[in-house]
Order: structure tokens, then sequence, then C-alpha cells
């Protein structure tokens, strides 16, 4: 296949998946409605981690003791950030829930300033002012911020965390055993999360086909059509395709589900998607920052 066909496909991949990432967000409000937050994400990621081990143990042997526990660093920040997200969504529109969680793209250079004392362009603190600007008319309730929002808020700030850790440790050569790793945390902290009242399973057809829609589509498959698609294109770019996520979670949720589009929302998720794009594209990329392919929340 050709360089351009190539690039195409890698392209067409990546704004499915965003589609399938936005869609998520619709999704899961309807499942907690009736299932455990907590126990919806045991059995979502129980199952995937089975699958992903099954396939994938040979790259899992193949990572020294190190990296295995910077993996199970990392698993235990991403379980933390799926358990506040999901938890968030109970009580928070889904759209509101996808431009909140998406500002660990902001608060990712935020962190690596602070955390990792890396010098942060000007652009990236306008984008910061700009994306709280956003949240304050998305999430605002006159001085007060939900708790569905604070909780949501969270999980951004552990999704960013997550990110930062990546961009130190992660290689393309560990790249799958280090998620598998991961994921298996991740299952594992979900588990014991929902031990103690009892585990809930769907008990419905179409709440188990959600579940398996999270598995397949929304876990496995998207950890290969990413690693896939982001190795045919640049990073600027796969990051802007990316930033359709939000876009598309507010599609979904607008046009499937029960929420109506607003002026506040257009307006506070125009805030944030200007400050996603400002942080990626106007900010001084320096060697050795965050690759894009580190920059969404699924794993």
């Amino acid at each position: 296949m050709q360089h351009a066909a190539q690039t195409r496909l890698a392209t067409i991949l990546l704004v499915a998946l965003t589609a399938v990432w936005g869609s998520t967000f619709y999704l899961i409000r309807d499942l907690v409605r009736a299932l455990p937050p907590i126990d919806f994400l045991a059995v979502r990621f129980t199952i995937s981690a089975v699958i992903m081990l099954v396939l994938f143990w040979r790259p899992v042997r193949a990572l020294s003791r190190r990296q295995v526990l910077v993996g199970t660093g990392l698993g235990a920040l991403y379980g933390l950030a799926q358990i506040f997200q999901t938890q968030g969504l109970a009580t928070t529109p889904a759209s509101v829930s996808a431009f909140i969680t998406g500002t660990y793209v902001v608060l990712t250079p935020v962190f690596t300033a602070v955390l990792l004392r890396e010098r942060v362009p000007g652009s990236t603190w306008a984008a910061v002012g700009l994306a709280t600007g956003g949240l304050a008319l998305l999430s605002l309730n006159g001085l007060s911020v939900g708790v569905g929002e604070a909780i949501t808020l969270m999980a951004a700030a552990c999704y960013a965390l997550h990110i930062v850790g990546l961009g130190r440790h992660s290689a393309s050569e560990i790249a799958t055993g280090l998620s598998v790793v991961q994921m298996v945390v991740i299952a594992v902290i979900c588990v014991v999360g929902a031990l103690p009242g009892g585990i809930v399973l769907p008990s419905t057809p179409g709440q188990w086909g959600t579940v398996l829609y999270m598995v397949v589509f929304a876990s496995i498959l998207a950890l290969w059509a990413q690693t896939w698609a982001q190795a045919h294109m640049s990073g600027t770019r796969a990051a802007i395709v990316m930033t359709l996520e939000p876009v598309f979670a507010a599609f979904f949720a607008v046009t499937l589900g029960d929420e109506a589009a607003t002026l506040r929302m257009v307006v506070g998720g125009a805030l944030v998607l200007t400050a996603m794009y400002a942080v990626e594209l106007l900010a001084r990329r320096r060697p050795g920052e965050l690759p894009a392919e580190a920059l969404h929340h699924e794993v």
C-alpha cells in the first residue's frame, strides 16, 4: 500500500475511533442508571484483561521487573480515573462529562511543568485559560460546581498524570506489554472496589451488548487501531483528529439521548475545543515531549 493511501486509511481509522470513544459517554450514562458504576467497570475491564492476556502474553513476559512496576503504577492511575469518570456520569450529562474529561489534554502540560520542571510555552497557558472559561460555562451552577462535574474533573487530572507517566516511561517496543499490565491492574482495582457490596452483573441482553461493545471496540480494537494508525501519520495530525471525540460525544448525547443543545453548551464546548487545538498546534513541542499516541484515555 502506498504511503498516501496508508495515511488516508489511518485518518479514517482514527475518525472512526473517536466516534466510538464519543459514543461511550452516551452508552455508559444509560447503563450506570441500572448497574452500579464500579460493577460495570469490574465486568468490562476483567473481560478485557482476560482477552488481552490470552492474545498478548508474550509481550508481557518480555517486560522487565521495573517495566512491570511502571505499568502497575500507570494502571492504578488509569483505574482511579475510570472510577471517577464513570461515577461522575451518574449525575452529569454525557456531553458535559465528555468536555470536562477532555481537559486532560490541557492539564497534561500543566503537570509536565510542575512535576517534571519542563518549560511550557505561553500559548499553552493561554489554552488553560480558555479551557477554564469553557468549563465555567459548561459546569458552573451559580458560584458552585456540581458533585458530578467535580468528580469528572478529578478523573481528568488522573488521566493527565497517566499521560505524563506514559510520556516518561513508555517506548514502542514495550507498548503492548505495558498496556496489558495496565489493563490487568485496572481490572483488579475495579473488582476490589466492587467486591464489598457484591458484583452486580448486567441482567439484560441490551446491557451485555453495551459491555461487550466497550470491551471489543472501545478497548481491544481501539488499542490495535490507534497503534497502527499513528505509525502512518504525524503526531500533530493524529492529535487534531482525536480532538473530535468530545464533538462526537455531544452529537450522540443530543441526537440519541435526551439532552438538548444549549448556547452555553455550544460556547463552552467551543472554548474547550479551542484550548485543545491550541495546546497541540500552537505550543512548540520539544524533543522528548509527550507523543500524540499517549493522548487518549482509552486503553
